[in-house]
């Protein structure tokens, strides 16, 4: 496949993506030579920034960072009458991205959807290791095959820069698939001090991400996505070595990367 790069006097527009994510992303394109700028995640909620902002950008690197999809189909229809091409950072585990990725379908804007977990949902848990050295959640036996943002960045990066990519669902995830509890032996390892699992139930899950004010369904969504996970991991895809050429980071790479946040 013969791939053919975005302009490099154009750039790339990037708004509700995570931090961590958009620094790879950013770090990434400079070195290709491809401007990006960012926008924050409230212009999702006005067309008429949103509309201002994506003058001029060759492509649009999209997040949605909110619980619900309401007010996504006026920003997905500036989109698709602005921006060249949108690639949209999904999750397999919230159900409003994936309202999102059918409005996108439906726009006829090109497009591209990563669906990723990504390693960063473990910070997550930073404060509860660093001031008790435990993790309270539900799910502990639950396979969720993160995918580290430095790999998930670079795939957006061949998404937006490249041809050949449109109208492509990616799976991304890790080589391996550790569980939730093994997760957090990793980081302890890596961060030199014990650090355990600690199982609630289900609903008592549900009464902390709900305090922390997410929506009933969308708690309901991911709590649903954990448990499924527990009896059926998340199976390992090669999709980052096919489009990077290089094997995606396991998890042990990411905690070793990352110990001083949870020293």
């Amino acid at each position: 496949m013969t791939e053919k790069r975005v302009d490099d006097t154009s750039s790339v527009l990037a708004v509700g993506v995570p931090g961590a994510v958009e620094r790879h992303v950013g770090l990434q394109l400079a070195a290709a030579g491809v401007r990006v700028r960012t926008l924050t995640q409230r212009a999702l909620l006005d067309p008429a920034s949103l509309e201002a902002a994506v003058q001029g950008a060759g492509a649009v690197l999209l997040g949605w960072p909110f619980p619900t999809a309401d007010e996504a189909a006026d920003a997905v229809g500036v989109l698709a009458r602005e921006a060249g091409r949108v690639v949209l950072l999904s999750s397999t585990a919230v159900r409003a991205e994936a309202e999102v990725e059918a409005l996108l379908a439906g726009s006829g804007v090109r497009h591209t959807v990563l669906r990723a977990h990504g390693f960063t949902a473990a910070l997550q848990w930073a404060e509860e290791i660093r001031s008790g050295g435990a993790v309270q959640g539900y799910g502990g036996a639950a396979g969720l095959n993160p995918v580290d943002e430095r790999d998930i960045a670079a795939v957006a990066v061949r998404a937006l820069t490249e041809d050949g990519h449109d109208g492509a669902r990616y799976l991304l995830t890790g080589p391996e698939c550790p569980t939730q509890a093994e997760q957090v032996d990793i980081i302890g390892e890596a961060a030199g001090r014990p650090v355990k699992w600690q199982e609630i139930p289900r609903e008592a899950a549900r009464r902390r991400m709900s305090a922390a004010g997410r929506p009933g369904a969308a708690v309901d969504s991911a709590l649903d996505f954990i448990h499924a996970r527990i009896t059926t991991p998340n199976p390992a895809t090669t999709t980052v070595q096919d489009l990077t050429g290089h094997p995606p980071r396991n998890f042990r790479t990411w905690a070793t990367d990352h110990a001083a946040l949870f020293r």
